[in-house]
């Protein structure tokens, strides 16, 4: 599966001297079967049907089952399981560090580099955006509004978000930002090519969107959540509003424009025995089976156009051969003709020789992907191994896409010499891969770069498949605890402050949070209500340190001073409860002072 490409060799399209740009747009939760030229019956998306339109189609792409891990497989080139990403919390959301991403890439090839939207590879230093080759950076927290990662209270209207660094507010539609802010980046970029990447948080949950996008789809019993259909014609739009900039201003001709999704559709069908893996009831899912996070076709096939004008990739056509998101990044340093270091081995090929017509090296190939969501990967867990039509599910269910698209029939019995030569693959491939599991992402404290350095519990290690990374959670004082893995750069003392909520809400320890009553434009409001605690004691343990402190509950925080050591840790904390119990400090300041 690994492929040394050959950074040398120049496609036909690669032959102007002026580099082209780059926009790749990554929609969250979309589904191949949200989009109204590829089938859906409920909406129209007139301005992606018409990128659709004059794209280059790739109908058996694939990708990772949930957000993180197809973002680091996108954006290195890389499987998500090589890269320390294989679930959306729990520490194994975060970049490893000797990963390269194709902002690195590019920057390196003398393009600027920008991003607006959803990260979710990494808040702390040094998996931040900016600490991975984005010289412009315009980000939310975490994977998601609402989630503990970003600004408190956050909710896709009017929010803070943080731009290369700072926190600064902004009015309007988080989606409508995204794409107002890249065209706004794109428009000063003259003297440079650019690379643009604009992974929006829509249409993942919370489903906030103005009524004016969805209300004429209530009540139609076909739809499982209207507001999430809302959300995708509010990416519509702004898709048109990007596709119509670029043309005015005369930089559509030399731009490669991306489009994908990170997963199966998250509310647009609905599976029914199981809530991931079933038949879909529900909804439109182009037939297949499962939904997001699904080990099933429709958790992990999704879209993929590819457009350039100037390389005459527009006359729309589709590619039936099987691709997954690690080719993306080959792909570009194929159309781009960039430089890239030679010890860096992809797991993806380029798709340009598909693009010519030569499918030759794409006909015996393998693509595997799964849904590990744990601390440790484990062999067959909620994996699709692929190969041509045939999928091989969890070692044991063998399914011919070709003649059951909804994989109804299990036919491993019938094959039994394919499904051992799979497996025999699949264990050769573990073997080769696994051994980069034990590498741990560490963040760093006390480093220049991010100091103070501010803890999250959704990035807590934990033995459980959750952490509380979600605002509502907190506010009903889950009783979670987890450690964060460490690495202090520099010897010396440490102001460390412990909180139950995020520090821009100013909250005591004890006290009961509220939430915005309502949202502009919408019909939706909130009614989640925090619960009241009284903490006694407060407990941390990093290093050789191990010190418990009485808790004044009327307090924001409780702060440790201590001395630490260079080196890497795990660091835990501990409030106690009037009743005797635990939960670990949410949100923590590591100050090297």
């Amino acid at each position: 599966m690994i492929l040394v490409l050959n950074l040398h060799s120049c496609s036909p399209q690669t032959t102007s001297a002026k580099k082209p740009n780059v926009i790749l747009i990554l929609i969250d939760d979309q589904g191949y079967g949200d989009i109204s030229a590829l089938g859906n019956p409920f909406i129209q998306t007139p301005n992606i049907d018409q990128l659709h339109d004059s794209s280059v189609r790739f109908t058996d792409y694939h990708v990772s089952p949930t957000c993180s891990p197809t973002r680091a497989a996108l954006i290195t080139g890389h499987h998500s399981n090589r890269t320390g990403v294989w679930h959306t919390v729990n520490g194994r959301s975060l970049l490893l560090e000797r990963e390269t991403t194709a902002a690195e890439i590019f920057k390196d090839n003398n393009y600027s580099t920008g991003i607006f939207g959803k990260w979710h590879l990494g808040d702390n230093y040094p998996f931040r955006p900016q600490d991975n080759g984005f010289d412009e950076v315009l980000t939310h927290g975490g994977g998601g509004m609402e989630q503990t990662m970003d600004y408190w209270d956050n909710d896709y209207f009017n929010d803070t978000y943080l731009h290369n660094g700072v926190q600064q507010q902004y009015e309007g539609y988080s989606a409508d930002i995204w794409f107002e802010e890249a065209i706004r980046w794109i428009d000063s970029r003259e003297d440079q090519p650019f690379f643009c990447y604009i992974p929006s948080n829509t249409a993942h949950s919370p489903y906030f969107v103005e009524d004016k996008y969805y209300k004429d789809l209530e009540g139609n019993d076909s739809i499982p959540h209207a507001p999430f259909l809302g959300m995708i014609r509010n990416i519509d739009e702004n898709v048109g509003k990007l596709m119509a900039y670029l043309k005015e201003s005369g930089k559509l001709d030399n731009t490669i424009i991306v489009y994908t999704t990170d997963n199966g559709t998250a509310q647009g069908a609905k599976a029914e025995g199981h809530r991931l893996d079933g038949f879909i009831g529900q909804g439109f899912n182009a037939g297949m089976r499962g939904i997001k996070a699904s080990k099933y076709e429709g958790g992990h096939r999704v879209p993929l156009f590819i457009r350039w004008d100037r390389g005459e990739i527009n006359q729309g056509k589709d590619i039936d051969e099987l691709t997954a998101h690690y080719d993306v990044l080959p792909t570009l340093v194929d159309l781009c003709n960039l430089k890239v270091n030679p010890k860096i081995q992809f797991d993806g090929q380029s798709l340009v020789p598909l693009i010519n017509g030569d499918h030759s090296a794409f006909a015996d190939r393998i693509v595997i992907t799964n849904s590990q969501r744990i601390e440790v990967p484990q062999p067959w867990r909620r994996t699709s191994l692929m190969q041509g039509k045939w999928r091989l599910v969890d070692g044991e269910e063998l399914y011919n896409i070709e003649t059951d698209p909804g994989q109804q029939t299990n036919i491993a019995d019938q094959y039994p010499d394919k499904v051992q030569a799979y497996r025999d693959y699949y264990d050769s491939w573990w073997a080769k891969i696994s051994p980069t599991y034990e590498d741990q992402p560490f963040i760093y404290v006390g480093h220049s770069a991010d100091n103070p350095t501010r803890l999250i519990a959704h990035d807590w290690h934990t033995e459980a498949e959750a952490s509380p990374w979600h605002q509502r959670h907190i506010r009903t004082a889950v009783k979670d605890n987890g450690y964060w893995l460490v690495d202090v750069q520099e010897s010396g003392s440490y102001s460390v402050k412990l909180r139950r909520w995020p520090e821009e809400t100013h909250l005591a320890l004890h006290e009961i949070a509220e939430v915005r009553p309502s949202l502009p434009g919408t019909s939706v409001t909130e009614s989640v209500e925090s619960t009241s605690i009284s903490v006694s004691k407060a407990r941390l343990n990093i290093q050789d340190i191990d010190e418990v402190k009485e808790v004044d509950p009327t307090a924001e925080y409780v702060e440790f001073v201590i001395d630490l050591e260079v080196g890497e840790s795990k660091l835990q904390t501990w409030f106690t409860l009037d009743n005797g119990e635990t939960l670990g400090a949410y949100y923590v300041s590591l100050e090297k002072i």
